[in-house]
């Protein structure tokens, strides 16, 4: 199986970011990079958290 890695928002909403599947750790995290770089010490910011999803591979029927 392989595993993609999702951005979750940690209030539970869905937003531009939250909902995204990448194909690795290091591509969600460069979103998230860019995203809290954009930010200088604001309060009003969301707060997201990355996590890996297995996805099931493809069954090949006889």
């Amino acid at each position: 199986m392989a595993t993609r890695y999702r951005i979750h928002r940690d209030d539970g909403q869905r937003d531009a970011i939250a909902g995204q599947t990448f194909g690795s750790y290091d591509e969600a995290h460069a979103v998230l990079e860019r995203y809290y770089g954009d930010l200088c010490c604001s309060d009003d910011r969301e707060y997201y958290r990355i996590e890996p999803e297995e996805e099931p591979e493809n069954e090949v029927e006889d």
